[in-house]
């Protein structure tokens, strides 16, 4: 076989020959010693996962610039200065200059160089892949990660609906008065919360909208934040209507995620709305799955679904799936909170979860640090295979030769991401 497919996160990254994993091999042991998977022809992808989901290769400059490398030959991209417009929350554009082989931590640093967004502040947003819908809103499609190369992710898609988008990085409500401290900051936050509010993701009666309404014609930014902070769903992300099989199988589900939780509401089979949380300190783990799409238009389509399994009371554990093209997003969200409670748990500061690249080498974040080696789980439910491999990073890598490439194996079934947050307490059903 003369070339193998890389997916990550479920899409076609890159293709890449043998030759170039060896490389990839030999590098990683050169730098890693002992910490690198023993290699076998036959189990290339096992051997990919192994390297993205351990704590120290995964998040390596080695792996990352590997992937990135091997993504613009793919494409065929060459290097060369190109303009790129990255949309704000209120679909403001901000074209920046960059190459098209500049990384997910460039173009956001060149974004915040054309905003004028202090140094300091860059950890706290974040770019995302998003799909622009006729009437203006946003389909969060991923957050865009350090293995890729953001010009190169959107224009091979071939369509423009497909932008860059600046959002806010965080969910703690509480570290929006870092941002709040410095003028770019504080503009970049109050126009994403008027356009959340104007999407209708952050929910307000008739009062709560008369005296936004007030505080805008003042201009008063802070004190819009500090009121809509108090408003049902802030700083939530929505997701696109998908189907879920909680209470029962095929209902139709709004979620939400955000407040260290994924919210529900559910249309039931009666036409009733249903709601409730599901807390991510109460996911013992979670897997992506991705299954060939019967119904869909192209071949190549696979359907995606996210399934965490929940502790819905003392000792009854209950796997929850949501069906949707979004379910890479979710799982990113999910880790991202984890991430967060993490941090907060060992005293980190957010300000210091940005990593800063030091003479060529990425410096580990204290979410890493945090979360460097999460305890192996084994499943409380006897009946269930117990898990013996968690990931700590989120990128699921698969690889498959191309001439017997099969999308219904692009993420493996097992990929599960185990949770160190998850706290086994809770004896209220949901």
């Amino acid at each position: 076989v003369g070339a193998y497919s890389i997916h990550v996160n479920g899409v076609l990254h890159c293709q890449v020959r043998y030759s170039q994993l060896l490389g990839l091999h030999e590098q990683l042991r050169k730098e890693y010693g002992a910490n690198v998977v023993p290699q076998r022809r036959e189990q290339l992808e096992k051997y990919m996962q192994a390297v993205r989901q351990d704590p120290l290769l995964g998040g390596s400059e080695i792996f990352n610039s590997f992937l990135r490398k091997a993504q613009q030959e793919t494409q065929q991209i060459p290097t060369e200065e190109v303009q790129l417009d990255v949309l704000l929350s209120n679909g403001q554009k901000v074209k920046v200059t960059i190459l098209t082989s500049d990384q997910t931590e460039d173009v956001l640093e060149a974004v915040a160089l054309k905003l004028d967004l202090p140094d300091d502040l860059i950890g706290y947003f974040h770019l995302f892949l998003v799909r622009e819908a006729k009437d203006g809103a946003f389909s969060f499609i991923r957050k865009l990660q350090e293995f890729e190369l953001p010009y190169v992710s959107v224009t091979s898609l071939h369509n423009p609906e497909y932008k860059i988008l600046l959002r806010k990085s965080y969910w703690d409500p509480a570290f929006d008065d870092d941002v709040m401290e410095q003028r770019v900051g504080l503009n970049l936050l109050y126009a994403q919360t008027v356009a959340d509010i104007e999407r209708g993701w952050i929910l307000a009666n008739k009062e709560q909208h008369r005296q936004l309404k007030s505080l805008q014609e003042k201009v008063s930014k802070k004190e819009f934040i500090r009121l809509a902070q108090t408003l049902k769903y802030y700083g939530y992300l929505k997701f696109d209507p998908c189907i879920t099989d909680f209470p029962e199988k095929g209902c139709h589900v709004i979620v939400g995620a955000g407040n260290s939780e994924l919210n529900f509401q559910v249309k039931l089979p009666n036409d009733q709305i249903k709601e409730g949380s599901f807390k991510v300190t109460r996911m013992r783990c979670w897997r992506i799955v991705s299954l060939p799409c019967g119904g869909c238009s192209g071949k190549s389509e696979v359907k995606l679904e996210l399934a965490f399994e929940y502790l819905m009371s003392k000792d009854r554990l209950q796997w929850v799936t949501i069906t949707s093209p979004q379910a890479i997003m979710l799982s990113i969200c999910l880790q991202s909170m984890v991430d967060e409670l993490m941090v907060k748990k060992s005293g980190g500061s957010i300000r210091k979860m940005f990593r800063r690249r030091t003479i060529g080498a990425l410096q580990r974040s204290d979410s890493q640090q945090a979360v460097k080696s999460p305890p192996l789980l084994d499943s409380p439910d006897g009946s269930r295979d117990p898990i013996t491999k968690v990931s700590s990073k989120l990128g699921s890598v698969s690889l498959r030769a191309i001439s017997h490439s099969s999308s219904s194996n692009d993420i493996g079934a097992n990929d599960f991401h185990g949770n160190y947050a998850f706290e086994g307490i809770g004896d209220e059903d949901l």
